[in-house]
């Protein structure tokens, strides 16, 4: 393995695992067996590598994959004895928890993990893993924790060329795992990591999004949210305490919604985006659901939330003063009053509940405060969203009759293209077609007389309705 920057150098045994596939590579060379072979993304061009079977406990668990990227954050401590030494037995021992751990919460044990591993109890091992010739594993890392606790002795792998370096690794590491196979996928937030390494690493973003099987605006929106959540894990700090970007595992869909919403609400004004951004961001980090999140307009905190909430968290900072670009000395606006006011009640929530996440590191009264000002902010958005609901609820009953107007105005264009179609081909069936119109001429007969108990100044197209079905009365 040839080194490179950035790499984590090489293992203690790598000489004498570099001895054993070499040897084992031989071995199945000069048989006359079926070999069995794995093809690879290898710099660009498909190349066939050879399986064999390995001991799983001279193997090494891969400091770099992407699979627990965003988990080794779970203990500060053990993270940073991963970057200090990787192959030590602390951190693979911490490599092998995390693999067995659920992505969004550390603490618990994942049951994908365990179906893993009874599937391979019973089916044995489907696809061979992925390794250097140094024994680091580059694919199949949660299959080796699963036999390991098994106690299956041997691992089928295939052996990377032996020119490969770090860089190669990581390419072929991600190539696999997009493969539309049988493979855990990676969690939201390694997916996000992942594609902003392979960003920064370089690479074109229409390539990324390719290798990801997805659209480039998908990834842009995918780098727009990993970023906001990197800003509210910085906010987040409280003293040693922070959020990590694991905490917000559950919340794809969620952080989705808002980039949607912020981007549409930018077209138009940019501040209200970013008050809408942050109004939204404090519910998701209170854990609020998809539904009331989609509540949350720009003015939400103005209409509904100011009033509601206590003054320990009223406190509105004055606007900051704008900022000048060193350089250029050209001036950058400052946020609204109102946005700064949002973003202080943001910071609060996010230091409280990085406080109350951590409540076994902080003292308790420190932990009492943060879980006072969670709670209180909680239930004044709580209180907030239910008359911001009925409002909703005001304004789509308002928009649902015209919105189906709307629609039925489609369909009977696209029924105007049927009948073209349909006398070119003499198919027109023209008495089932004169009865549906039958039906249209009594259902506009009662959207009049709907609308002349409902509208009490009506418009020109109104007007036009009430005349055209008093005429055919006539």
């Amino acid at each position: 393995m040839i080194k490179n920057d950035g790499d984590f150098g090489l293992p203690p045994y790598a000489a004498k695992n570099r001895d054993v596939v070499e040897q084992r590579l031989n071995d199945v060379a000069a048989g006359t067996g079926l070999q069995e072979t794995l093809t690879i993304e290898w710099r660009t061009k498909p190349q066939v590598v050879q399986v064999i079977d390995m001991p799983v406990n001279s193997l090494y668990y891969n400091p770099g994959t992407h699979r627990i990227r965003a988990q080794r954050s779970y203990d500060p401590r053990l993270d940073r004895r991963l970057d200090e030494d990787p192959w030590s037995e602390d951190s693979q021992k911490y490599l092998q928890y995390l693999l067995q751990a659920e992505p969004s919460d550390p603490s618990k044990r994942d049951k994908d993990f365990d179906a893993l591993k009874q599937s391979l109890a019973d089916f044995k091992q489907n696809e061979p893993g992925l390794i250097t010739r140094e024994g680091i594993l580059v694919n199949g890392n949660t299959r080796a924790a699963a036999l390991r606790e098994l106690g299956v002795e041997n691992i089928r792998v295939a052996v990377l060329p032996e020119s490969c370096t770090w860089a190669d690794i990581n390419r072929v590491e991600l190539s696999l795992q997009l493969r539309h196979d049988t493979r855990r996928p990676y969690s939201y937030i390694n997916r996000l990591l992942t594609i902003d390494e392979q960003v920064e690493s370089g690479r074109p973003l229409k390539e990324v999004a390719r290798d990801f099987r997805i659209r480039e605006s998908t990834a842009e929106q995918d780098l727009w949210v990993l970023s906001c959540l990197r800003d509210l894990s910085d906010r987040s700090s409280a003293g040693d305490v922070q959020l990590r970007l694991l905490d917000f595992e559950d919340a794809q869909e969620r952080l989705r919604e808002v980039h949607r919403a912020f981007a549409k609400e930018s077209k138009a004004d940019a501040q209200k985006a970013e008050l809408l951004k942050e109004n939204r961001l404090a519910a998701i980090v209170m854990n609020f659901s998809k539904t009331d999140v989609r509540l949350i307009e720009a003015d939400f905190r103005g209409r509904y939330l100011e009033q509601r909430l206590p003054d320990k968290l009223k406190t509105a900072p004055a606007a900051a003063p704008a900022r000048v670009i060193p350089g250029i000395n050209r001036a950058v606006k400052a946020d609204a009053p109102q946005v700064t006011a949002a973003r202080a009640f943001t910071d609060s929530v996010l230091r409280a509940k990085a406080v109350v996440r951590a409540k076994e590191k902080v003292p308790s009264d420190q932990l009492d405060a943060a879980t006072s000002v969670f709670e209180a902010a909680h239930k004044a958005v709580e209180d907030a969203l239910e008359p911001a609901g009925k409002d909703a609820r005001v304004r789509k009953r308002k928009q649902a009759a015209p919105d189906r107007l709307n629609d039925a105005c489609q369909d009977i264009e696209q029924c105007i293209t049927d009948m073209v179609l349909a006398s070119a081909s003499r198919s027109l069936d023209e008495e089932a077609l004169d009865e549906a119109v039958l039906k249209l001429k009594a259902t506009l007969k009662k959207l009049a007389q709907a609308t002349t108990q409902t509208i009490e100044v009506p418009g020109e197209g109104v007007e036009w309705l009430r005349d055209a079905v008093r005429q055919g009365q006539a």
